[in-house]
């Protein structure tokens, strides 16, 4: 815009020194030296380079159009005004002190890398404008880390840094989103408590330390006793287990030998049994004969009151 009321104002020089020149080459170089600076005004003003990284942001007359220039060599109306906006990635550190849950003081140290949209570039500079650091950035990382810490002990803040920090970024990426800026990632990068919590947390983990030991001993000890007693067992149950196996055993002898007895016996009566129902009348007879020596009896006895008869060799008695 600059360019183009500089070019206005060497036309009117121009053409006024024309006119109060004298007739001849002075008036004639007036002229064309006039008319030829307003056009090189004119032309500059029309024209609009925009750096690598940068959004051009269009203007006139303070109205914000809505589109963007891209980086490069950019041409508009002569009265439009051209603000450039960087888009590059930016890394803003910020230190702030916030309380815990439990009312503990705590130092936060971090940064933040965000960008902003091409796209909606001029959206922001409408309602924000260059200074969107500080106008709007800065306060949000104030507030939402204050609000995340004052959601965690400063004892599980310790431990839960990592969660901590994830919960700010998506807290703060949702609340720049809308306007245009894009939060790419968040570093907590360190965090102090007091000296006096501190301390207390130091005294507290030797403490836990301590009783730790103390249960791992007395955990050693009853798992040996519980091991001692229950080798004893072992042995016990082995011991009457080898008993229970050897009256087992016995028994069974016992249980053999009476059932080979049986067996014994009721073969033998099954063998009388055969032999006597094999003795028949000339069976017996055939033995007698068998057995028989030639010789008659002495003594030869009858049924009633037979004599005995003595067939010795002294003659009939």
């Amino acid at each position: 815009m600059i360019w183009f009321i500089l070019g206005i104002i060497a036309l009117i020089v121009g053409l006024v020194g024309c006119a109060v020149a004298e007739e001849g080459t002075t008036k004639v170089i007036s002229a064309i030296g006039g008319i030829v600076m307003a056009i090189v005004f004119v032309v500059v003003s029309t024209v609009s380079v925009v750096p690598t990284g940068y959004t051009g942001i269009v203007t006139t007359f303070g109205t914000v159009h809505n589109e963007t220039l891209d980086a490069g060599l950019n041409f508009h109306s002569p009265w439009d005004n051209v603000i450039k906006m960087d888009n590059r990635e930016q890394r803003i550190d910020f230190k702030l002190e916030a309380f815990s849950k439990d009312i503990q003081q705590v130092d936060v140290q971090g940064s933040i890398n965000l960008n902003i949209d091409k796209s909606t570039a001029m959206n922001l500079y409408k309602d924000v404008g260059t200074e969107y650091i500080n106008v709007l950035v800065q306060p949000r990382i104030q507030e939402d880390v204050k609000i995340i810490i004052a959601q965690y002990t400063a004892e599980n803040l310790v431990g839960s840094r990592q969660k901590a920090a994830d919960e700010i970024y998506e807290l703060i990426k949702s609340e720049l989103a809308p306007k245009g800026i894009n939060v790419i990632s968040l570093a907590m990068e360190n965090i102090d408590f007091t000296d006096a919590f501190e301390s207390a947390v130091e005294a507290k983990q030797v403490a836990t330390q301590e009783k730790q030991k103390a249960q791992t001993e007395q955990e050693r000890m009853t798992m040996e006793e519980e091991a001692k007693a229950k080798r004893a067992i072992i042995v016990a149950n082995a011991e009457a287990e080898q008993a229970k196996i050897a009256a087992q055993a016995d028994l069974e002898v016992v249980k053999i030998q009476a059932e080979a007895s049986l067996y014994a016996g009721q073969r033998e009566a099954e063998m009388n049994q055969r032999i006597a129902e094999a003795l028949t009348e000339d069976l017996i007879k055939y033995y007698e004969i068998k057995q028989w020596d030639g010789k008659l009896p002495n003594f030869v006895g009858g049924e009633g009151t037979l004599p005995i008869l003595n067939f010795g060799t002294g003659g009939l008695e």
